[in-house]
């Protein structure tokens, strides 16, 4: 029999959001396979598709800088051991130059920015030091740039309690447009991106694979299995379609408005409507398989 440590189970917990008890047995049932556990625990109705714990692995801030013109925007995270450090205002300070860098120099992985110089020393000597005089280890965990060229605009939300959220979204417009027409929208879907937590823009981007995978589970589920096949069928093509709506950014219901989808928000006017095109979400914490939208996949 697999030995299941209290580390498997915690990671598990974390992924699911169910019981400490219900994790184990997931775990049990598995043979210490996780991701079995995760589907054993979606199928007895425990853990919800694509839910996380709130609770991050660590402290620190998210922070976005947007450009003037709203056509450039940067993304970063920036790590501490704890909330007291996170909350100090020089930690917040340095992540704040960080994500400026960042967005001044395109910056898109971790390693460009640690290695990027900022007056005479690098951005990593720079965090090397704020280590010394914080007296906490601190980590530059993920970066990201987007841009958009044309009729386009950026969308930007760091969610105001603790900086643990934040978001940035590219829109294309199909003409011309006041900023003013633009950017208010544009804020919006960030602000909904980070409420609503969406994986994918639409369905397009959606793997073939992801949908097998959730006909699996719900084929799976123990209230089917006495129904007929065609019967079973149907249930199991509803419940699916409905699923994979709720994590797509466009078929959400907008977050400020929940009597709309987030398409007909995207309509700003009868002749001005936005795409959105890239997006991505920041969970203070979140494993590296946080949602993030990409018309080109992720």
């Amino acid at each position: 029999m697999v030995e299941i440590s209290a580390s498997m189970v915690k990671d598990l917990r974390e992924k699911s959001g169910a019981a400490m008890m219900d994790c184990k047995k997931a775990l049990v049932e598995s043979q210490g396979d996780f991701e079995k556990a995760f589907e054993w625990l979606r199928q007895k109705g425990i853990a919800q598709a694509s839910k996380k714990s709130s609770r991050a692995a660590s402290e620190g801030l998210v922070v976005g800088k947007l450009s003037a013109d709203n056509k450039r925007a940067a993304i970063i995270e920036l790590n501490c051991e704890t909330d007291f450090v996170a909350r100090n205002e020089q930690f917040q300070g340095f992540a704040s130059q960080l994500a400026e860098l960042a967005l001044e120099h395109k910056t898109t992985s971790v390693d460009a920015l640690l290695n990027q110089k900022h007056g005479n020393e690098t951005v990593n000597a720079l965090l090397t030091e704020k280590v010394s005089t914080i007296g906490e280890n601190l980590v530059l965990r993920r970066v990201d740039y987007v841009e958009v060229t044309g009729h386009g605009v950026i969308g930007l939300y760091i969610h105001a309690v603790g900086g643990k959220l934040g978001a940035v979204v590219a829109l294309e417009a199909n003409r011309e447009a006041a900023a003013e027409d633009l950017t208010a929208t544009a804020r919006d879907i960030a602000m909904h991106i980070v409420s609503s937590k969406p994986q994918f823009i639409d369905r397009s981007e959606i793997p073939a694979e992801v949908i097998e995978n959730e006909r699996r589970i719900e084929a799976g589920k123990e209230d089917l299995a006495k129904k007929p096949a065609d019967i079973r069928e149907k249930i199991v093509t509803g419940r699916v379609d409905k699923i994979i709506g709720e994590r797509v950014l466009v078929e959400q219901d907008f977050v400020k408005d929940p009597s709309r989808k987030v398409s007909q928000v995207l309509k700003v006017k009868p002749d001005l409507e936005l795409k959105p095109v890239s997006f991505k979400l920041y969970i203070l914490g979140a494993q590296d398989d946080a949602p993030s939208g990409e018309t080109n996949g992720h």
